[in-house]
């Protein structure tokens, strides 16, 4: 089992023709999505309960391009990673990916709205 947060941009046709018009936009948005996902993959991993180090260590960060969207997925690949975020019945849980996203979505859509907005 394997508990993951990504935050992807799907693109309209608005999008679309924006982009066309600003061709150097697209690597700006690129840019902005690996710096803020390194930023969220950092803050999980300060964020994991550390027994052994093992939950830590399998938080993984995956950058790639899915059609025309770019991603940046931190996901937590540890098989107990999700009873870790979200707890059991008999223990309450140590939440590390949501808190990371949580962190980091603000300034991220912030950026976002700037590079679209056109102020660099």
């Amino acid at each position: 089992m394997r508990a993951g947060i990504s935050i992807s941009i799907k693109e309209d046709e608005n999008f679309t023709r924006f982009l066309t018009k600003n061709a150097n936009l697209g690597s700006d948005v690129i840019k902005v999505v690996k710096e803020h996902g390194a930023n969220m993959h950092q803050l999980a991993q300060q964020y994991a309960p550390v027994d052994t180090g093992f939950l830590k260590r399998h938080i993984k960060l995956d950058n790639k391009f899915h059609g025309m969207t770019y991603l940046a997925m931190v996901s937590g690949n540890a098989e107990y990673d999700p009873y870790q975020e979200y707890g059991t019945r008999y223990q309450p849980g140590t939440p590390h990916l949501r808190p990371a996203l949580y962190n980091t979505e603000d300034k991220f859509i912030e950026d976002m709205d700037r590079l679209v907005r056109g102020n660099t």
